[in-house]
């Protein structure tokens, strides 16, 4: 059986979502907004699913691989905009095709989550968190064998570390190889994604902390949304950026290419005309820093 996904495209009302790739990637309790339907299309005996994909479609394929570990072939259609369903079903769906999942199965856009169609993610991050907020209890899926609930409301992953002094105040998500240290409150409403840490004496309460995010110890992240160093408050829609790496930041390593390196991909034509050796500026000698505290000082 087929299906068809239309990845969402930038919208204005979220921005903090799309910083780090593509909204159909952004991450959703442990998994991201295309993983839980796939899966979810798997179950219903999807074997094929396309996906259309308008912003950074490459990041796309990459995140989502071939689509062996949901038992699918996947294949991601970059297109130039974003089609509406209608349009997208009369270009990809050859008609006679009996191969198709049954309607409204067989061409979505993901602007939900899997049965949850009242709780639209992408309108406002108070929509965004609401719908994570009820997709709590159906996030464990007989796939997500590292989750299980470990008290009631309370869903952890098996990698993560929770301190014996930590108190977790349900509902809550404790992500997979996630931190929470000592005296640190979680919950309640709390989503901690993957990797992140929550250092001692913090409190996280009605937010969603992103993956890969540190929270600093005795910082309070009430109402809002936090990823990397980026800061949101979905009750009034303000955002900052912390300045402050001790209260909030990213933990992920940076993806940016080397600026050396980045000088010599894109001067490689004209270095190699030239007869220098690819690495010439890596070369370079290094200056030598002469100051009072440099042992050659003059």
């Amino acid at each position: 059986m087929k299906a068809l996904l239309i990845c969402p495209s930038i919208r204005p009302a979220v921005p903090q979502l799309a910083e780090n790739g593509p909204l159909a990637t952004a991450p959703v309790l442990g998994g991201c907004v295309a993983s839980h339907w796939i899966e979810h299309l798997a179950v219903l005996g999807a074997r094929e699913v396309t996906l259309i994909a308008a912003d950074r479609p490459d990041q796309v394929e990459a995140d989502l691989g071939n689509g062996s570990r949901w038992g699918v072939d996947i294949k991601v259609l970059a297109v130039g905009s974003e089609p509406s369903p209608g349009e997208a079903a009369a270009r990809y769906r050859q008609e006679g095709d009996a191969m198709w999942l049954p309607a409204p199965h067989d061409v979505v856009l993901m602007s939900h989550l899997p049965g949850c169609a009242e709780l639209p993610l992408f309108e406002s991050y108070a929509s965004w968190f609401a719908a994570l907020r009820a997709w709590m209890p159906r996030a464990v899926t007989p796939a997500r064998i590292r989750m299980s609930e470990i008290r009631p409301g309370i869903w952890a992953g098996h990698r993560a570390h929770v301190s014996s002094t930590a108190e977790l105040i349900a509902p809550c998500w404790i992500g997979d190889q996630v931190f929470v240290e000592p005296g640190a409150i979680v919950g309640p409403d709390a989503i901690l994604e993957d990797r992140s840490v929550v250092e001692a004496e913090a409190r996280v309460t009605q937010s969603w902390v992103g993956p890969d995010t540190f929270v600093g110890p005795m910082t309070s992240v009430a109402s809002s949304l936090a990823w990397g160093s980026s800061l949101t408050n979905w009750l009034s829609e303000s955002s900052l950026r912390v300045p402050d790496p001790f209260l909030l930041c990213s933990l992920a390593p940076p993806t940016a290419p080397h600026p050396i390196k980045q000088i010599v991909r894109e001067a490689e034509t004209p270095i190699r005309q030239l007869g220098l050796p690819p690495d010439w500026i890596a070369r370079w000698p290094l200056p030598v820093r002469r100051g009072r505290h440099s042992p050659h000082a003059l």
